[in-house]
Order: C-alpha cells, then sequence, then structure tokens
C-alpha cells in the first residue's frame, strides 16, 4: 500500500491549532499581515515605519523622536534611523524644540506632505486585498475588537 508523502498531506493541524488558541492565531495572522504590509512598502518605496512617522506628524503637527517612538510604538533606536531616512529625503526635518531646547521636534516638509499623499493613495486597495476574506461588515468588527486588545480609546 504506497503512503503519502509529506509534500503531498495536506495540513488538518494548523486549523485546529487556530481554533483552540487564539493567541497563536493572532500572531500568525499578525505576522501574515505585517508581510503584506512590508511587501506593499517596498513597492512603494516607502517604509511601513517612514509612512506611519509622516502620516503622525501630518495629523499631530511637530513631535518629538521620543513621542514618535512611543505612540507608534517602534523601537527608539528605530525611529532613529526612520526619521534619519526621511530627514535623507527632505521629508522632514529636524529643528529644536522652542519648548524644551534638549530635544528636536521633528516636522513633516511640503515634500513629505507629497509622498506621504502619494502612499495614502495606495493604501486602499492594498487593504481591501489583504483583508478580502472579510466582509465590510467583518472587518469593522475586527477594528473594534483590536482596539478594545489593543487598549485605544482608554
Amino acid at each position: 500500500m504506497p503512503t503519502k508523502t509529506a509534500s503531498r498531506v495536506r495540513p488538518t493541524y494548523f486549523p485546529q491549532l487556530a481554533a483552540e488558541r487564539l493567541d497563536i492565531a493572532l500572531c500568525r495572522a499578525s505576522a501574515a499581515v505585517a508581510r503584506a504590509g512590508d511587501a506593499h512598502a517596498a513597492e512603494e518605496g516607502l517604509g511601513v515605519g517612514q509612512h506611519l512617522v509622516l502620516q503622525m506628524l501630518q495629523a499631530v503637527g511637530p513631535c518629538s523622536q521620543q513621542t514618535l517612538s512611543e505612540e507608534l510604538r517602534i523601537d527608539r533606536s528605530v525611529m532613529v534611523s526612520v526619521c534619519d531616512d526621511l530627514e535623507r529625503a527632505g521629508h522632514v526635518r529636524r529643528e529644536r524644540n522652542p519648548h524644551d531646547r534638549r530635544s528636536y521636534a521633528v516636522t513633516l516638509t511640503d515634500s513629505g506632505r507629497r509622498r506621504l499623499a502619494e502612499a495614502q493613495a495606495s493604501i486602499p486597495a492594498f487593504l481591501d486585498d489583504t483583508f478580502q476574506s472579510l466582509t465590510a461588515g467583518e472587518r469593522a468588527q475586527l477594528t473594534t475588537l483590536l482596539g478594545k486588545l489593543l487598549h485605544v480609546g482608554d
């Protein structure tokens, strides 16, 4: 009697594991979305972290790298290189913080505003593609549930 090789066996354990362990399912889903986001960012030529920094600066105005790091949950050492790259590209500038001369405020430039607008234009299609297996209602529900898990709005 012939045996099935490992390459022909259809995986059946992971769906069971995901149903039993929400933490595992959420981690795998998060990793898949992160990979999709990184691939999209590579196509756009603007890293995910860079995009988030430009988006926050547009929304809240100039702020310190520390504030950007804390709010966007990007490690401080990574934030330095993100801001360095954005500054080299002319999308942000660092200026002495007028309220605290020991720190610098990161400010969005006109070039950064234009670059952000270009990047933002492709986000709806990216999200539709990434979350195509969910209905609009399910996406809204997922957003609400993730907000609860992340304590958004508390």
